[in-house]
Protein backbone atom coordinates (compact mmCIF):
# COMPACT_ATOMS: atom_id res chain seq x y z
CA UNK A 1 0.00 0.00 0.00
CA UNK A 2 1.59 3.36 -0.82
CA UNK A 3 0.68 6.53 0.60
CA UNK A 4 0.10 9.93 -1.97
CA UNK A 5 0.63 13.29 -0.01
CA UNK A 6 -0.57 15.54 -1.27
CA UNK A 7 -3.34 14.04 -2.84
CA UNK A 8 -2.68 14.79 -6.56
CA UNK A 9 -2.41 12.92 -9.73
CA UNK A 10 1.48 13.98 -9.72
CA UNK A 11 2.46 13.07 -6.47
CA UNK A 12 0.11 9.61 -7.29
CA UNK A 13 2.39 8.87 -10.35
CA UNK A 14 5.80 9.33 -7.86
CA UNK A 15 4.79 7.12 -5.44
CA UNK A 16 3.89 4.46 -7.82
CA UNK A 17 6.84 4.62 -9.60
CA UNK A 18 8.98 4.25 -6.46
CA UNK A 19 6.78 1.64 -5.19
CA UNK A 20 6.57 -0.48 -8.61
CA UNK A 21 9.75 0.57 -10.80
CA UNK A 22 9.91 -2.38 -12.84
CA UNK A 23 6.68 -3.71 -13.02
CA UNK A 24 4.67 -3.25 -16.00
CA UNK A 25 2.23 -0.51 -15.99
CA UNK A 26 0.36 -0.36 -19.19
CA UNK A 27 0.27 -2.51 -22.55
CA UNK A 28 -1.54 -3.20 -25.76
CA UNK A 29 -3.55 -5.78 -26.86
CA UNK A 30 -3.28 -6.22 -30.63
CA UNK A 31 -5.01 -8.56 -33.17
CA UNK A 32 -8.23 -10.56 -33.08
CA UNK A 33 -9.68 -13.95 -32.66
CA UNK A 34 -9.33 -14.04 -37.09
CA UNK A 35 -5.93 -13.04 -36.67
CA UNK A 36 -4.26 -13.55 -33.77
CA UNK A 37 -3.80 -11.60 -31.14
CA UNK A 38 -0.74 -10.83 -28.83
CA UNK A 39 -0.05 -8.36 -26.35
CA UNK A 40 3.10 -5.95 -26.60
CA UNK A 41 4.58 -4.61 -23.28
CA UNK A 42 4.68 -0.58 -23.73
CA UNK A 43 5.52 0.89 -19.87
CA UNK A 44 6.64 -0.25 -16.59
CA UNK A 45 6.40 2.58 -13.87
CA UNK A 46 9.32 3.89 -14.59
CA UNK A 47 9.02 4.13 -17.82
CA UNK A 48 5.29 5.46 -17.75
CA UNK A 49 6.50 8.34 -15.15
CA UNK A 50 8.98 9.57 -17.53
CA UNK A 51 6.91 9.52 -20.48
CA UNK A 52 4.58 11.53 -18.81
CA UNK A 53 6.70 14.21 -17.66
CA UNK A 54 8.41 14.31 -21.24
CA UNK A 55 5.01 14.79 -22.73
CA UNK A 56 4.27 17.48 -20.16
CA UNK A 57 7.28 18.89 -21.22
CA UNK A 58 6.09 18.96 -24.59
CA UNK A 59 3.05 21.04 -23.95
CA UNK A 60 4.74 23.27 -21.84
CA UNK A 61 7.18 23.73 -25.10
CA UNK A 62 4.17 24.55 -26.86
CA UNK A 63 2.67 27.22 -24.43
CA UNK A 64 0.86 25.48 -21.94
CA UNK A 65 0.78 26.93 -18.61
CA UNK A 66 -0.58 25.96 -15.24
CA UNK A 67 -4.02 26.12 -15.54
CA UNK A 68 -4.78 26.03 -19.08
CA UNK A 69 -7.17 23.42 -20.41
CA UNK A 70 -6.17 20.43 -22.63
CA UNK A 71 -8.76 18.59 -24.47
CA UNK A 72 -8.23 14.38 -25.31
CA UNK A 73 -10.33 13.10 -27.71
CA UNK A 74 -8.54 10.07 -28.63
CA UNK A 75 -9.49 6.56 -28.13
CA UNK A 76 -8.72 4.05 -25.02
CA UNK A 77 -4.87 3.49 -25.60
CA UNK A 78 -1.30 3.66 -23.62
CA UNK A 79 -1.22 7.57 -24.77
CA UNK A 80 -4.31 8.34 -23.92
CA UNK A 81 -2.94 7.79 -19.90
CA UNK A 82 0.62 9.32 -20.87
CA UNK A 83 -1.35 12.40 -22.39
CA UNK A 84 -3.66 12.64 -19.35
CA UNK A 85 -0.86 12.73 -16.66
CA UNK A 86 1.00 14.39 -18.78
CA UNK A 87 -1.48 17.07 -18.41
CA UNK A 88 -1.30 16.85 -14.78
CA UNK A 89 2.20 17.09 -14.74
CA UNK A 90 2.15 20.37 -16.87
CA UNK A 91 -0.41 21.44 -13.88
CA UNK A 92 -2.93 21.81 -17.21
CA UNK A 93 -6.38 20.81 -16.69
CA UNK A 94 -7.44 17.74 -18.97
CA UNK A 95 -10.75 17.76 -20.80
CA UNK A 96 -11.65 13.98 -21.74
CA UNK A 97 -14.32 14.26 -24.28
CA UNK A 98 -15.98 10.49 -25.59
CA UNK A 99 -15.40 9.69 -29.22
CA UNK A 100 -18.62 9.63 -29.71
CA UNK A 101 -19.54 13.14 -29.82
CA UNK A 102 -20.12 14.63 -33.10
CA UNK A 103 -18.23 17.66 -34.67
CA UNK A 104 -20.58 20.03 -33.24
CA UNK A 105 -20.35 18.72 -29.51
CA UNK A 106 -16.44 18.84 -29.71
CA UNK A 107 -16.31 22.47 -30.79
CA UNK A 108 -19.00 23.54 -28.07
CA UNK A 109 -16.75 21.78 -25.32
CA UNK A 110 -13.58 22.99 -26.79
CA UNK A 111 -15.59 26.76 -26.89
CA UNK A 112 -17.46 26.36 -23.43
CA UNK A 113 -13.63 24.91 -22.03
CA UNK A 114 -11.43 27.49 -23.39
CA UNK A 115 -9.70 24.66 -24.80
CA UNK A 116 -5.31 25.26 -25.47
CA UNK A 117 -4.30 22.15 -27.45
CA UNK A 118 -5.86 19.42 -28.44
CA UNK A 119 -4.72 15.70 -27.80
CA UNK A 120 -5.86 13.68 -30.95
CA UNK A 121 -5.49 10.58 -32.94
CA UNK A 122 -5.96 9.70 -36.64
CA UNK A 123 -9.32 7.90 -35.58
CA UNK A 124 -10.35 11.06 -33.92
CA UNK A 125 -9.14 13.98 -36.48
CA UNK A 126 -12.33 14.28 -38.45
CA UNK A 127 -14.30 15.21 -35.03
CA UNK A 128 -11.85 18.40 -34.76
CA UNK A 129 -13.60 19.39 -38.35
CA UNK A 130 -15.33 22.45 -36.40
CA UNK A 131 -13.01 23.67 -34.20
CA UNK A 132 -10.94 26.20 -34.93
CA UNK A 133 -7.58 25.50 -36.75
CA UNK A 134 -5.47 27.95 -34.81
CA UNK A 135 -5.81 25.74 -31.89
CA UNK A 136 -3.03 22.71 -32.06
CA UNK A 137 -3.61 19.37 -32.76
CA UNK A 138 -0.92 16.75 -31.19
CA UNK A 139 -1.48 13.12 -32.71
CA UNK A 140 -1.27 10.97 -29.78
CA UNK A 141 -0.66 7.76 -32.36
CA UNK A 142 2.49 9.27 -33.23
CA UNK A 143 4.17 9.87 -29.79
CA UNK A 144 7.26 7.89 -28.95
CA UNK A 145 9.98 8.95 -26.78
CA UNK A 146 11.43 11.23 -29.20
CA UNK A 147 8.21 13.37 -29.40
CA UNK A 148 4.91 13.52 -31.72
CA UNK A 149 3.62 14.60 -34.59
CA UNK A 150 1.96 18.65 -33.95
CA UNK A 151 -1.15 20.08 -36.65
CA UNK A 152 -1.23 23.77 -36.81
CA UNK A 153 -3.52 24.76 -39.49
CA UNK A 154 -2.51 22.97 -42.62
CA UNK A 155 1.15 22.64 -40.81
CA UNK A 156 1.95 18.85 -39.76
CA UNK A 157 5.29 19.41 -37.65
CA UNK A 158 7.23 16.77 -35.79
CA UNK A 159 7.91 18.27 -32.40
CA UNK A 160 10.96 17.16 -30.87
CA UNK A 161 9.88 15.59 -26.78
CA UNK A 162 12.40 17.50 -24.28
CA UNK A 163 14.10 16.18 -21.21
CA UNK A 164 11.52 17.16 -18.44
CA UNK A 165 12.41 20.28 -16.29
CA UNK A 166 13.49 19.29 -12.89
CA UNK A 167 10.44 21.43 -11.08
CA UNK A 168 7.25 20.45 -12.98
CA UNK A 169 4.49 22.60 -12.44
CA UNK A 170 2.36 19.24 -11.22
CA UNK A 171 4.92 19.04 -7.86
CA UNK A 172 3.89 22.38 -7.06
CA UNK A 173 0.29 20.92 -7.57
CA UNK A 174 -2.18 20.83 -4.13
CA UNK A 175 -5.17 18.77 -3.61
CA UNK A 176 -7.63 21.40 -4.18
CA UNK A 177 -6.30 22.48 -7.76
CA UNK A 178 -8.25 21.73 -10.49
CA UNK A 179 -7.54 18.29 -12.75
CA UNK A 180 -10.25 17.79 -15.33
CA UNK A 181 -13.45 19.34 -16.44
CA UNK A 182 -15.42 16.06 -17.57
CA UNK A 183 -18.71 16.65 -20.13
CA UNK A 184 -21.22 14.37 -20.21
CA UNK A 185 -24.63 14.37 -21.94
CA UNK A 186 -26.17 12.62 -19.11
CA UNK A 187 -29.61 11.47 -19.12
CA UNK A 188 -31.28 14.56 -18.26
CA UNK A 189 -30.31 17.19 -20.94
CA UNK A 190 -27.35 19.24 -22.21
CA UNK A 191 -23.78 18.58 -21.47
CA UNK A 192 -22.08 19.88 -18.26
CA UNK A 193 -18.29 20.94 -16.93
CA UNK A 194 -18.09 18.53 -14.28
CA UNK A 195 -15.07 20.22 -12.56
CA UNK A 196 -13.41 17.24 -10.16
CA UNK A 197 -10.08 18.34 -8.43
CA UNK A 198 -6.32 16.13 -8.03
CA UNK A 199 -8.60 15.48 -4.33
CA UNK A 200 -11.48 14.26 -5.82
CA UNK A 201 -10.10 11.67 -7.72
CA UNK A 202 -7.21 10.76 -5.72
CA UNK A 203 -9.41 9.93 -2.58
CA UNK A 204 -12.00 8.01 -4.31
CA UNK A 205 -9.16 5.88 -5.69
CA UNK A 206 -8.08 5.55 -2.11
CA UNK A 207 -10.74 4.50 -0.77
CA UNK A 208 -12.25 2.04 -3.37
CA UNK A 209 -8.72 0.07 -2.41
CA UNK A 210 -10.32 0.02 0.85
CA UNK A 211 -13.24 -1.60 -0.63
CA UNK A 212 -11.17 -4.39 -2.95
CA UNK A 213 -7.58 -4.15 -2.65
CA UNK A 214 -5.90 -4.80 -5.87
CA UNK A 215 -2.36 -6.32 -6.06
CA UNK A 216 0.35 -6.02 -8.18
CA UNK A 217 0.03 -9.04 -9.92
CA UNK A 218 -3.63 -8.26 -11.15
CA UNK A 219 -4.12 -7.70 -15.11
CA UNK A 220 -6.84 -5.06 -15.73
CA UNK A 221 -8.58 -4.70 -19.32
CA UNK A 222 -10.16 -1.59 -20.08
CA UNK A 223 -13.05 -1.50 -22.43
CA UNK A 224 -15.00 1.05 -21.23
CA UNK A 225 -14.38 4.69 -22.71
CA UNK A 226 -11.38 6.29 -20.80
CA UNK A 227 -12.91 9.71 -20.88
CA UNK A 228 -15.90 8.59 -18.48
CA UNK A 229 -14.49 8.86 -15.29
CA UNK A 230 -15.98 5.00 -13.82
CA UNK A 231 -12.99 4.04 -15.88
CA UNK A 232 -10.87 6.63 -15.35
CA UNK A 233 -11.02 6.16 -11.78
CA UNK A 234 -11.66 2.59 -11.47
CA UNK A 235 -9.64 1.05 -14.68
CA UNK A 236 -6.99 3.31 -14.84
CA UNK A 237 -5.91 5.84 -11.50
CA UNK A 238 -6.56 3.05 -9.06
CA UNK A 239 -4.86 0.21 -10.54
CA UNK A 240 -1.88 2.51 -11.09
CA UNK A 241 -2.18 3.03 -7.30
CA UNK A 242 -1.91 -0.44 -6.94
CA UNK A 243 0.78 -1.23 -9.12
CA UNK A 244 -1.72 -3.05 -11.42
CA UNK A 245 -1.26 -3.48 -15.21
CA UNK A 246 -3.73 -2.34 -17.89
CA UNK A 247 -4.02 -4.00 -21.14
CA UNK A 248 -6.16 -1.86 -24.23
CA UNK A 249 -7.14 -3.27 -27.17
CA UNK A 250 -5.69 -1.62 -30.42
CA UNK A 251 -9.87 -1.77 -32.03
CA UNK A 252 -13.35 -1.15 -31.06
CA UNK A 253 -14.23 -3.68 -28.62
CA UNK A 254 -16.24 -5.46 -30.82
CA UNK A 255 -17.38 -9.34 -30.11
CA UNK A 256 -14.38 -11.02 -31.67
CA UNK A 257 -11.80 -8.66 -30.71
CA UNK A 258 -12.88 -8.75 -27.49
CA UNK A 259 -12.99 -12.98 -27.19
CA UNK A 260 -9.25 -12.87 -28.57
CA UNK A 261 -8.57 -10.35 -25.74
CA UNK A 262 -10.15 -12.36 -23.08
CA UNK A 263 -8.14 -15.04 -24.10
CA UNK A 264 -4.88 -14.19 -24.30
CA UNK A 265 -4.84 -11.27 -21.16
CA UNK A 266 -6.81 -13.54 -18.84
CA UNK A 267 -7.61 -10.67 -17.18
CA UNK A 268 -8.17 -10.87 -12.87
CA UNK A 269 -10.24 -7.44 -13.29
CA UNK A 270 -12.55 -5.68 -15.07
CA UNK A 271 -14.96 -3.17 -14.84
CA UNK A 272 -17.91 -2.98 -17.17
CA UNK A 273 -21.73 -1.62 -17.92
CA UNK A 274 -24.53 -3.75 -17.35
CA UNK A 275 -25.45 -4.26 -20.94
CA UNK A 276 -22.17 -6.20 -21.65
CA UNK A 277 -23.22 -9.04 -19.55
CA UNK A 278 -26.77 -8.79 -20.26
CA UNK A 279 -26.38 -9.00 -23.28
CA UNK A 280 -23.51 -12.06 -23.19
CA UNK A 281 -26.07 -13.71 -20.83
CA UNK A 282 -29.35 -13.50 -22.78
CA UNK A 283 -27.68 -14.32 -26.14
CA UNK A 284 -25.25 -16.95 -25.11
CA UNK A 285 -26.14 -18.25 -21.89
CA UNK A 286 -30.12 -17.96 -21.23
CA UNK A 287 -31.43 -20.32 -23.86
CA UNK A 288 -28.89 -23.43 -23.22
CA UNK A 289 -29.11 -22.64 -19.31
CA UNK A 290 -32.89 -23.05 -19.31
CA UNK A 291 -33.01 -26.01 -22.02
CA UNK A 292 -30.42 -28.31 -18.90
CA UNK A 293 -32.26 -31.21 -18.23
CA UNK A 294 -29.96 -30.52 -14.58
CA UNK A 295 -31.94 -27.07 -14.34
CA UNK A 296 -35.48 -28.51 -14.88
CA UNK A 297 -35.16 -30.58 -11.87
CA UNK A 298 -35.46 -27.89 -9.33
CA UNK A 299 -33.20 -30.26 -6.88
CA UNK A 300 -30.25 -30.06 -9.50
CA UNK A 301 -31.31 -26.33 -10.26
CA UNK A 302 -28.18 -25.47 -8.69
CA UNK A 303 -25.73 -27.68 -10.71
CA UNK A 304 -26.94 -26.25 -14.14
CA UNK A 305 -26.54 -22.87 -12.72
CA UNK A 306 -22.93 -23.45 -11.14
CA UNK A 307 -21.79 -25.41 -14.74
CA UNK A 308 -23.25 -22.29 -16.45
CA UNK A 309 -20.90 -19.52 -14.25
CA UNK A 310 -17.89 -21.50 -15.18
CA UNK A 311 -18.55 -21.24 -18.70
CA UNK A 312 -19.49 -17.09 -18.32
CA UNK A 313 -16.20 -17.17 -16.30
CA UNK A 314 -14.27 -19.37 -19.06
CA UNK A 315 -15.56 -16.57 -21.53
CA UNK A 316 -14.04 -13.93 -19.62
CA UNK A 317 -10.42 -15.63 -19.43
CA UNK A 318 -10.96 -17.97 -16.67
CA UNK A 319 -9.01 -16.08 -14.22
CA UNK A 320 -11.37 -12.89 -13.23
CA UNK A 321 -11.77 -12.37 -9.38
CA UNK A 322 -13.42 -8.75 -9.47
CA UNK A 323 -16.20 -7.76 -12.20
CA UNK A 324 -17.03 -4.66 -11.23
CA UNK A 325 -20.91 -3.43 -12.87
CA UNK A 326 -21.65 0.25 -12.84
CA UNK A 327 -23.35 3.04 -14.81
CA UNK A 328 -26.54 1.53 -14.72
CA UNK A 329 -29.13 -0.60 -13.20
CA UNK A 330 -28.25 -4.78 -13.87
CA UNK A 331 -31.28 -6.16 -14.50
CA UNK A 332 -32.38 -8.39 -11.83
CA UNK A 333 -32.78 -11.58 -13.19
CA UNK A 334 -29.24 -11.61 -14.09
CA UNK A 335 -27.95 -10.45 -10.99
CA UNK A 336 -29.65 -13.45 -10.08
CA UNK A 337 -28.12 -15.92 -11.89
CA UNK A 338 -24.95 -14.03 -11.06
CA UNK A 339 -25.25 -14.56 -7.63
CA UNK A 340 -26.82 -18.18 -8.07
CA UNK A 341 -23.36 -18.91 -10.05
CA UNK A 342 -21.41 -17.57 -7.42
CA UNK A 343 -19.44 -15.37 -10.11
CA UNK A 344 -17.11 -12.58 -8.82
CA UNK A 345 -19.24 -9.86 -9.34
CA UNK A 346 -20.03 -6.40 -7.42
CA UNK A 347 -22.22 -3.73 -7.67
CA UNK A 348 -20.78 0.20 -7.71
CA UNK A 349 -22.79 3.07 -7.32
CA UNK A 350 -21.95 6.60 -8.39
CA UNK A 351 -22.25 9.38 -10.31
CA UNK A 352 -19.52 11.59 -12.35
CA UNK A 353 -19.43 14.11 -10.09
CA UNK A 354 -18.66 12.00 -7.37
CA UNK A 355 -15.46 10.94 -9.06
CA UNK A 356 -17.38 8.50 -9.41
CA UNK A 357 -17.88 5.42 -6.31
CA UNK A 358 -20.17 6.23 -3.66
CA UNK A 359 -20.72 2.74 -2.98
CA UNK A 360 -19.76 -0.27 -3.53
CA UNK A 361 -20.39 -4.16 -2.82
CA UNK A 362 -17.50 -6.61 -2.57
CA UNK A 363 -17.38 -10.41 -4.50
CA UNK A 364 -18.81 -12.84 -2.45
CA UNK A 365 -20.43 -10.49 -0.37
CA UNK A 366 -23.04 -9.11 -2.63
CA UNK A 367 -26.71 -8.83 -2.12
CA UNK A 368 -29.24 -9.24 -4.47
CA UNK A 369 -30.12 -5.80 -5.88
CA UNK A 370 -27.74 -3.48 -3.67
CA UNK A 371 -24.86 -1.53 -4.39
CA UNK A 372 -23.31 -2.20 -1.27
CA UNK A 373 -21.93 0.15 1.55
CA UNK A 374 -20.86 3.89 1.44
CA UNK A 375 -17.17 3.76 0.94
CA UNK A 376 -14.91 5.63 3.76
CA UNK A 377 -14.85 9.57 4.43
CA UNK A 378 -17.96 10.04 2.43
CA UNK A 379 -21.22 10.78 4.16
CA UNK A 380 -24.65 9.97 3.07
CA UNK A 381 -28.22 10.86 3.77
CA UNK A 382 -31.58 10.28 2.71
CA UNK A 383 -34.04 13.30 1.73
CA UNK A 384 -36.55 11.88 3.14
CA UNK A 385 -38.96 15.52 2.11
CA UNK A 386 -38.58 18.00 0.20
CA UNK A 387 -37.85 19.96 3.34
CA UNK A 388 -36.11 17.36 5.51
CA UNK A 389 -33.41 15.12 5.80
CA UNK A 390 -32.01 12.47 8.05
CA UNK A 391 -28.39 13.14 8.87
CA UNK A 392 -25.68 12.23 11.54
CA UNK A 393 -23.25 9.47 11.23
CA UNK A 394 -23.77 6.82 8.83
CA UNK A 395 -24.99 4.46 11.42
CA UNK A 396 -27.31 6.66 13.22
CA UNK A 397 -28.91 7.12 9.57
CA UNK A 398 -29.11 3.52 8.48
CA UNK A 399 -30.47 2.58 11.74
CA UNK A 400 -33.25 5.39 12.11
CA UNK A 401 -34.25 4.62 7.59
CA UNK A 402 -33.65 0.54 8.76
CA UNK A 403 -36.79 0.81 11.14
CA UNK A 404 -39.28 3.66 9.57
CA UNK A 405 -39.02 1.92 5.89
CA UNK A 406 -38.03 5.05 4.58
CA UNK A 407 -36.66 6.08 0.60
CA UNK A 408 -35.60 9.55 -0.64
CA UNK A 409 -33.12 11.34 -2.61
CA UNK A 410 -29.66 10.48 -1.47
CA UNK A 411 -27.54 13.09 -1.06
CA UNK A 412 -23.66 12.83 -0.44
CA UNK A 413 -21.10 15.29 1.54
CA UNK A 414 -17.25 14.25 1.19
CA UNK A 415 -13.44 14.64 -0.32
CA UNK A 416 -14.82 13.13 -3.57
CA UNK A 417 -17.92 15.80 -4.40
CA UNK A 418 -16.92 18.09 -7.03
CA UNK A 419 -16.50 21.40 -7.20
CA UNK A 420 -19.73 22.29 -9.60
CA UNK A 421 -20.33 22.78 -13.24
CA UNK A 422 -17.93 24.88 -15.29
CA UNK A 423 -18.72 28.23 -15.53
CA UNK A 424 -22.24 27.42 -14.61
CA UNK A 425 -23.10 28.52 -10.97
CA UNK A 426 -27.16 28.43 -11.64
CA UNK A 427 -27.04 24.82 -12.13
CA UNK A 428 -24.08 24.23 -9.58
CA UNK A 429 -26.40 25.88 -6.82
CA UNK A 430 -29.43 24.07 -8.43
CA UNK A 431 -27.29 20.41 -7.03
CA UNK A 432 -26.69 21.31 -4.08
CA UNK A 433 -28.32 21.96 -0.65
CA UNK A 434 -28.29 24.82 1.61
CA UNK A 435 -26.37 23.23 4.06
CA UNK A 436 -23.68 21.66 1.55
CA UNK A 437 -24.86 18.45 0.57
CA UNK A 438 -24.89 17.24 -3.45
CA UNK A 439 -28.29 16.14 -4.87
CA UNK A 440 -28.06 13.31 -6.25
CA UNK A 441 -31.12 13.20 -8.14
CA UNK A 442 -31.35 9.16 -7.27
CA UNK A 443 -34.04 7.90 -5.17
CA UNK A 444 -32.37 5.07 -2.29
CA UNK A 445 -32.86 3.37 0.64
CA UNK A 446 -30.64 1.15 3.19
CA UNK A 447 -31.54 -2.42 4.41
CA UNK A 448 -31.41 -3.43 8.23
CA UNK A 449 -27.53 -4.07 7.34
CA UNK A 450 -26.78 -0.23 6.28
CA UNK A 451 -26.59 -1.66 2.54
CA UNK A 452 -27.65 0.84 0.08
CA UNK A 453 -30.64 0.28 -2.53
CA UNK A 454 -31.01 2.33 -5.75
CA UNK A 455 -34.46 2.58 -6.40
CA UNK A 456 -34.47 4.95 -9.71
CA UNK A 457 -34.33 8.16 -10.71
CA UNK A 458 -36.11 10.90 -9.31
CA UNK A 459 -37.15 12.92 -12.11
CA UNK A 460 -37.90 9.46 -13.70
CA UNK A 461 -40.09 8.19 -10.87
CA UNK A 462 -43.65 8.08 -11.72
CA UNK A 463 -46.68 8.93 -8.90
CA UNK A 464 -49.02 6.44 -8.87
CA UNK A 465 -53.37 7.53 -9.36
CA UNK A 466 -53.26 6.62 -5.20
CA UNK A 467 -50.22 7.96 -4.54
CA UNK A 468 -47.80 4.88 -5.37
CA UNK A 469 -44.68 5.11 -6.16
CA UNK A 470 -43.89 3.95 -9.49
CA UNK A 471 -40.29 3.17 -10.52
CA UNK A 472 -40.10 2.80 -14.53
CA UNK A 473 -36.35 1.09 -14.23
CA UNK A 474 -38.41 -1.71 -12.43
CA UNK A 475 -40.67 -2.29 -14.54
CA UNK A 476 -38.30 -2.51 -17.45
CA UNK A 477 -36.37 -4.53 -15.93
CA UNK A 478 -38.93 -7.04 -16.07
CA UNK A 479 -39.70 -6.73 -19.11
CA UNK A 480 -36.03 -7.50 -19.91
CA UNK A 481 -36.33 -10.77 -18.50
CA UNK A 482 -39.61 -11.70 -20.39
CA UNK A 483 -36.73 -12.88 -23.06
CA UNK A 484 -38.28 -10.71 -26.23
CA UNK A 485 -36.83 -6.95 -25.18
CA UNK A 486 -33.81 -5.94 -25.98
CA UNK A 487 -34.59 -2.83 -23.95
CA UNK A 488 -37.37 -0.43 -22.82
CA UNK A 489 -38.22 2.98 -21.20
CA UNK A 490 -41.26 3.08 -19.49
CA UNK A 491 -43.04 6.62 -18.92
CA UNK A 492 -46.84 7.87 -17.86
CA UNK A 493 -49.12 8.96 -20.93
CA UNK A 494 -50.93 12.47 -20.47
CA UNK A 495 -54.16 10.51 -20.08
CA UNK A 496 -51.97 8.62 -16.53
CA UNK A 497 -51.60 5.41 -18.12
CA UNK A 498 -48.07 3.41 -17.75
CA UNK A 499 -46.38 2.89 -21.62
CA UNK A 500 -43.73 0.84 -22.58
CA UNK A 501 -41.62 2.00 -25.77
CA UNK A 502 -39.20 -1.67 -26.41
CA UNK A 503 -37.21 -2.73 -28.99
CA UNK A 504 -37.66 -6.16 -29.77
CA UNK A 505 -34.69 -8.58 -29.71
CA UNK A 506 -33.58 -10.79 -32.75
CA UNK A 507 -35.54 -14.01 -31.05
CA UNK A 508 -38.77 -12.00 -30.92
CA UNK A 509 -38.42 -10.40 -34.39
CA UNK A 510 -37.46 -14.20 -35.79
CA UNK A 511 -40.95 -15.59 -34.49
CA UNK A 512 -43.44 -16.21 -36.76
CA UNK A 513 -46.33 -15.05 -34.30
CA UNK A 514 -48.17 -11.94 -35.61
CA UNK A 515 -46.34 -8.59 -33.26
CA UNK A 516 -50.35 -7.48 -31.78
CA UNK A 517 -50.03 -11.33 -30.16
CA UNK A 518 -46.87 -11.58 -29.48
CA UNK A 519 -46.89 -8.17 -27.87
CA UNK A 520 -50.28 -8.88 -26.12
CA UNK A 521 -48.24 -11.99 -24.50
CA UNK A 522 -45.20 -9.98 -23.45
CA UNK A 523 -47.54 -7.14 -21.54
CA UNK A 524 -49.65 -10.30 -20.53
CA UNK A 525 -46.43 -11.65 -18.43
CA UNK A 526 -45.17 -8.53 -17.57
CA UNK A 527 -47.91 -7.51 -15.65
CA UNK A 528 -48.45 -10.75 -14.27
CA UNK A 529 -45.27 -9.78 -12.12
CA UNK A 530 -45.65 -6.64 -11.14
CA UNK A 531 -47.94 -4.58 -8.31
CA UNK A 532 -51.19 -3.83 -9.89
CA UNK A 533 -50.56 0.10 -9.94
CA UNK A 534 -47.10 -0.74 -11.36
CA UNK A 535 -49.01 -2.21 -14.56
CA UNK A 536 -48.42 -1.38 -18.25
CA UNK A 537 -51.91 0.08 -20.27
CA UNK A 538 -49.67 0.21 -23.88
CA UNK A 539 -46.59 -1.33 -25.47
CA UNK A 540 -45.27 0.88 -28.39
CA UNK A 541 -42.78 -0.79 -30.37
CA UNK A 542 -39.69 1.83 -30.33
CA UNK A 543 -38.15 0.31 -34.63
CA UNK A 544 -34.48 1.63 -34.03
CA UNK A 545 -32.69 1.67 -30.31
CA UNK A 546 -32.08 3.99 -27.94
CA UNK A 547 -30.28 7.07 -27.85
CA UNK A 548 -27.44 6.58 -24.76
CA UNK A 549 -24.66 7.77 -23.08
CA UNK A 550 -21.13 6.58 -22.52
CA UNK A 551 -22.37 4.06 -19.72
CA UNK A 552 -25.30 2.85 -21.81
CA UNK A 553 -28.14 4.57 -20.28
CA UNK A 554 -30.68 5.96 -21.90
CA UNK A 555 -31.25 9.62 -22.43
CA UNK A 556 -34.62 10.05 -21.06
CA UNK A 557 -35.30 13.16 -21.58
CA UNK A 558 -35.09 12.59 -25.55
CA UNK A 559 -38.64 10.04 -25.37
CA UNK A 560 -41.51 9.82 -25.93
CA UNK A 561 -41.30 9.17 -29.88
CA UNK A 562 -43.68 8.46 -32.20
CA UNK A 563 -43.90 4.66 -32.56
CA UNK A 564 -46.41 1.20 -33.63
CA UNK A 565 -48.87 1.45 -30.39
CA UNK A 566 -50.95 -2.01 -29.73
Amino acid sequence: MIAVEPRTLPALLSAAENAFGSRPALASVEGSLVEGSLVIPRFDYTQFAYAARRFAALLASLGIERGDRVMILCENRVEWGVAYFGVMEAGAVAVPVLVDFIPEQVANVAEHASVRLVCASERTIAKLSLVPSSIPRVMLDTWNKTGADVIRGDSRTRESATEPRANLTGALLSSEDLACVIYTSGTSGHSKGVMLTHGNLVSNAIATRAIFPLRDDDRVLSVMPLAHTLESTMGFITPLLQGSCVYYLDKPPTAPVLAAALAIVKPTVMVIVPLIIEKLFRNRLEAPLRAHPLYRFTPTRRLAIHAAGRKLEAAFGGCLRFLGIGGAALARDVEEFLLAARFPYAIGYGLTETSPLIAAAIPGKTRLGSTGRILDGLEVRIAVRADAALSGSNETVQTVLAATGQEGEIQVRGPSVMQGYYLDPERSAEVFTSDGWFRTGDLGAYDSDGLLYIRGRLKAMILGPSGENIYPEEIESVLASTGFVEESLVYAAKDGALVALIVLNEKAKAMAEEVERLIARLRASANARLASFSRLARVVIQDEPFEKTATLKIKRYLYPRSGTET
